[in-house]
C-alpha cells in the first residue's frame, strides 16, 4: 500500500546515491528524513445540505521542521489518503528548501470532493476540519497554504473559523493563512518563470510557443496568463468532463470566459463551447493527439504516463514542465530523458508559494522571478557538480537534501 509515497521515496533516493557515494553518513540522515516528524490523522463530521450527518477523514503531516516552521498546501479531493499525503509531504522537504528560505514542510488535506458540493456545505466541513486542525497549527508554527482543491474561499472558511476559535491569528503583521487578497497566481506564475529560464538556458524562449495545458483550475489558468504575458500560445484546458481546444489558441478574452466557469463551484469546461465558434470540445479524442511544442500537466497525479510521454514526443513535443505535484510518473521521465524532451519536475517548479509567502504580502511577480532565476542557477549548478549536467529532477532534489540534511546533522539523534 502507500505506492505514491514508495514511488516518491524510491526515485528521490535514486537521484542522492551520488551524495551517499562521496559520505556515506548522509544515508543515515535520508534514512531518517524518510520517517515524518509528525502524523495527524482525524474524524471530519459535518452536516448536508439535507440535514445528514455525513464523515470524511482528515489530515496534517508535519514533515520536517529542521530549517524553519511548518508550512504547506491543503489538498481536498476524493484522490487524497494517507500514502498522497506522505508522498507530497516527502516532497515538499526538498522542494521548500530549494527556496533558501527558512521554511519546513507540512502537507495535509481530506478526502471530501469539493467540486460536487454547494458553498453551504463546504463552508460546513471547512468548519469542522478546522476545529480540529486548530490544535496543531498556528502562526510560527504551521503555516497551511493553497492547493488542489482549496482555493481562496476555501482558506478564508478556514480562516474565519481558526480566528472563531483562537486567540492569536498574525505574527508580527503577518496574516496566518494568507488567502483572499494574497498573490494567489504564484504557483501558476512560478511554473511559467522556470519554464521561461530553462528555454533561455537553450537560447530560445516562450515567444510563440504552442502549449499544451492539462488542467482548469487556479493553477491551470494562471499558468496561461503568464504564457500570454510571455507570448506563448495556450491550446487547451481540460477537466473531468473532458478537454476544449482553440485551435488559434486562448487570448486574454477568452480566458476570462473560461475563468468566469470555471469560478462558479462544480461548473465544467463544456459550458464554454456555448460562448465559442472555434473552440473543439473533445475533439480530436485524446488532448495529447494535439501537436505542441510545451506541455503543462496541471491536472491529475500520474497524468502523463510512458505512453503519453512517448506520445508528445512523437507528435514534437520540446519539453514537459511540472504545474501539479508528481503529474509525470517515475517511468515516463526515463521516456522523456531518452526522447530529449526538457523536464521541469515539481520539486523544482512548485515553489512559487513558498517563496511569495517567504516574500510577505508586499512580494510582487518580478521579485517572484528574480528568485526563481537564482534557485534555476543553483540547482542546474548542482547537477553538473553530481555529474547529472542537465538533470533538473536529480539537481533539484540534491541541493534541497544538502540544505536539509547538513541542518539535521547539527540537531543530533532527534
Amino acid at each position: 500500500h502507500e505506492t505514491e509515497f514508495i514511488d516518491s521515496v524510491r526515485s528521490t533516493l535514486q537521484c542522492l546515491s551520488p551524495i551517499f557515494d562521496r559520505n556515506p553518513r548522509y544515508a543515515f540522515v535520508a534514512k531518517g528524513l524518510m520517517e515524518p516528524e509528525r502524523f495527524i490523522q482525524f474524524r471530519v463530521a459535518w452536516i448536508d445540505d439535507v440535514g445528514v450527518v455525513r464523515m470524511n477523514r482528515g489530515y496534517r503531516i508535519q514533515y520536517s521542521s529542521s530549517i524553519g516552521p511548518y508550512e504547506g498546501s491543503l489538498h481536498f479531493g476524493h484522490h487524497v489518503n494517507s500514502g498522497v499525503i506522505k508522498a507530497l509531504g516527502f516532497n515538499s522537504v526538498f522542494s521548500n528548501a530549494l527556496t533558501g528560505f527558512d521554511v519546513g514542510a507540512a502537507v495535509g488535506g481530506s478526502d471530501i470532493n469539493p467540486f460536487d458540493k454547494s458553498e453551504a456545505e463546504i463552508q460546513r466541513f471547512c468548519q469542522s476540519y478546522m476545529t480540529e486542525l486548530a490544535k496543531y497549527i498556528g502562526p510560527d508554527h504551521d503555516q497551511p497554504t493553497q492547493g488542489m482543491g482549496v482555493g481562496e474561499r476555501e482558506i478564508g472558511y478556514l480562516f474565519g473559523q481558526y480566528k472563531r476559535i483562537t486567540a492569536r491569528s498574525s505574527s508580527n503583521g503577518k496574516p496566518f493563512l494568507a488567502g483572499a487578497g494574497s498573490f494567489f497566481q504564484a504557483p501558476g506564475y512560478g511554473i511559467v518563470h522556470f519554464a521561461k529560464e530553462m528555454l533561455n538556458d537553450k537560447g530560445d524562449t516562450l515567444q510563440g510557443k504552442r502549449c499544451l495545458i492539462l488542467g482548469a483550475g487556479k493553477v491551470a489558468r494562471s499558468v496561461a496568463q503568464k504564457l500570454l504575458e510571455y507570448g506563448a500560445i495556450p491550446l487547451t484546458f481540460s477537466d473531468e468532463s473532458g478537454h476544449l481546444y482553440e485551435p488559434d489558441g486562448i487570448d486574454d478574452g477568452k480566458l476570462a470566459t473560461i475563468s468566469k466557469i470555471k469560478n462558479e463551484r462544480g461548473a465544467h469546461l463544456g459550458r464554454y463551447i456555448i460562448a465559442s465558434t472555434t473552440a473543439q470540445f473533445n475533439d480530436p479524442a485524446s488532448i495529447l493527439d494535439i501537436p505542441c511544442d510545451l506541455c503543462f500537466p496541471c491536472h491529475k497525479m500520474k497524468d502523463i504516463d510512458d505512453a503519453a510521454a512517448n506520445k508528445l514526443a512523437d507528435n514534437g513535443c520540446m519539453g514537459v514542465i511540472e504545474g501539479g505535484h508528481n503529474t509525470v510518473t517515475p517511468s515516463a521521465r526515463k521516456v522523456l530523458k531518452k526522447r530529449g524532451l526538457m523536464y521541469g519536475p515539481h520539486t523544482l517548479t512548485m515553489t512559487g508559494s513558498a517563496i511569495v509567502h517567504a516574500l510577505g504580502k508586499k512580494g510582487t511577480d518580478e521579485q517572484l522571478a528574480a528568485e526563481i532565476s537564482r534557485i534555476y542557477s543553483d540547482v542546474k549548478l548542482t547537477a553538473e557538480e553530481f555529474n547529472a549536467r542537465g538533470d533538473l529532477f536529480a539537481g533539484s532534489n540534491i541541493a534541497g537534501f544538502l540544505r536539509v540534511a547538513n541542518v539535521m546533522i547539527t540537531h543530533g539523534a532527534v
